[in-house]
């Protein structure tokens, strides 16, 4: 099959790989769309230790299973396989198990392809009146359903119902829409890039500035940095909550001291459980998080070039997806 491949440093190329093979209980999917996502960005910088070259990214598809009693059923992709029999597991706390692997990163490859392999318990059926390029934004939007669900679990019952999120790309922007969705109308997105910023506003509809100011009860940072962590400390309110869920950098920036003194909560998250996935999505195809058309959409065949826009800022869009073989 072809491939998007990683080969080094801002290095990808199309190139012919083994076809991957179903075994029992997993599919084959020819992928139909395939997001963009800012780990895929680490690691074609070669930030990511996890993601080593050569090595076939993405891990946010769509697409429709090939062969078998299920030949033809449009699917998203739950790109997170895990043992099924650790305690997290057992619990429902699949984000945690300590074997989990994920399609991007060895032994898995990704979905930069025209087909990959996952366990039927990782595919949610898409509806025919949802898109497969809609459908393929269920990874990046489960991420920061679970995120809220974390931060607004969190948050005291005497606090306002206000949030601040941080970055205005595709984790700032679905965190903000989860938020929304589960009930909170007062959200300020910060986006300093103003073509960007823009956008979040004019397409996605969300309230966006160019630097926080004043103080909120709940803060995501979607972005990550050191300098995104000091901002978080400072706007947030006594006993209010920070989720951290950005993966930018491992830089201080956290106030711990204030943090202590003005009783403030800190949660990292990972991810999401199978269920989250499949609520997320179910979320999405019930029309709860708006239109989803804030995506700019390209063929894989141009997927470098993606890359290279990505790093320069010249796309205002919070995601790209990529069309694969259409």
């Amino acid at each position: 099959m072809k491939a998007l491949v990683y080969e080094g440093v801002k290095s990808m190329a199309i190139r012919d790989v083994q076809d991957p093979v179903a075994e029992p209980g997993t599919q084959l999917i020819r992928i139909e769309a395939v997001g963009i996502c800012g780990s895929d960005m680490h690691g074609y910088l070669g930030h990511d230790e996890r993601r080593p070259a050569p090595l076939i990214l993405g891990h946010e598809a769509a697409g429709v299973i090939v062969g078998g009693p299920r030949d033809g059923t449009r699917v998203t992709v739950n790109p997170m396989v895990t043992c099924g029999t650790c305690p997290a597991c057992q619990a429902g706390r699949e984000n945690l198990c300590p074997h989990r692997q994920l399609i991007s990163m060895p032994p898995r490859q990704g979905a930069f392809a025209q087909y990959v392999v996952m366990p039927d318990a990782n595919l949610v059926e898409v509806p025919d009146h949802v898109s497969l390029e809609v459908a393929a934004l269920a990874e990046p939007m489960s991420v920061s359903w679970h995120a809220a669900l974390m931060g607004l679990k969190a948050l005291h019952p005497s606090m306002d119902r206000r949030a601040l999120v941080l970055g205005g790309g595709a984790i700032g922007v679905t965190s903000a829409l989860c938020l929304r969705a589960m009930g909170i109308e007062a959200v300020t997105v910060v986006e300093p890039t103003g073509s960007r910023r823009a956008f979040v506003i004019d397409q996605v509809g969300l309230h966006a500035v160019s630097e926080a100011s004043g103080m909120y009860p709940l803060v995501i940072d979607a972005v990550g940095y050191g300098g995104t962590r000091a901002v978080a400390s400072a706007q947030t309110e006594s006993g209010g909550v920070i989720v951290h869920v950005g993966l930018g950098d491992s830089a201080p920036g956290y106030d711990i001291r204030r943090a202590t003194l003005q009783e403030i909560t800190l949660i990292g998250t990972y991810c999401y459980t199978y269920a989250e996935f499949r609520d997320c999505a179910q979320a999405m195809f019930d029309g709860r998080l708006g239109a989803l058309d804030w995506f700019e959409q390209r063929p894989l065949v141009e997927g470098a070039q993606a890359f290279a826009d990505l790093l320069s800022h010249a796309v205002a869009a919070p995601k790209i997806v990529l069309t694969p073989w259409a």
